[in-house]
């Protein structure tokens, strides 16, 4: 599991994930429904961004920033949810199929409006009888406002982003 400013546990899985998502959303008495949406990861070198909003007046924004190389477009989806207090919210960015085969050269996701209180990388996404398989963690890291790739050890492989954010204190 990957905390900002490196406080990073070893060893934590989709439970950990699970609980800490709990954890960060105890204030709620419910999350509202995630809005699921499908775009298409480019390779070609290019720096491309998909973004969407969520919250009263789309006040957060999750944008995923990449440049992939190999292959063909590759559908991915974005879901955003909600806490019911609009305090928190996630944003989990990821290939439907679980493995990406494009080669990433680079990646972000960024929050706005919020700071992240959880945040992991995945270079295998579960599918079917397969678990999530995280980077290693000197691969990426987490700030207050993205979760990115570390040139030089990012070993080029994703198919997932995970991110549990609170309101920031100017938007509280």
């Amino acid at each position: 599991m990957a905390a900002p400013s490196g406080g990073r546990r070893r060893g934590a899985g989709l439970w950990a994930a699970l609980l800490l998502a709990a954890v960060a959303l105890r204030s709620a008495e419910a999350v509202s429904e995630p809005t699921t949406v499908a775009f298409d990861v480019r390779p070609g070198g290019v720096v491309h961004s998909f973004s969407q909003s969520v919250g009263p007046g789309d006040k957060y924004t999750c944008v995923f920033t990449y440049a992939s190389q190999g292959g063909t477009n590759e559908k991915w989806q974005m879901s955003l949810g909600m806490s019911e207090d609009h305090q928190h919210f996630t944003c989990t960015i990821w290939r439907p199929q679980g493995k990406s085969y494009l080669y990433f050269t680079q990646f972000q996701a960024e929050v706005q409006g919020a700071e992240i209180e959880y945040g992991m990388a995945y270079s295998k996404a579960a599918f079917e009888k397969e678990n999530d398989v995280p980077l290693k963690n000197e691969e990426f890291e987490v700030t207050k406002t993205a979760v990115a790739h570390r040139p030089g050890a990012f070993k080029a492989e994703l198919s997932k982003l995970v991110v549990v954010a609170k309101a920031s204190r100017s938007e509280l």
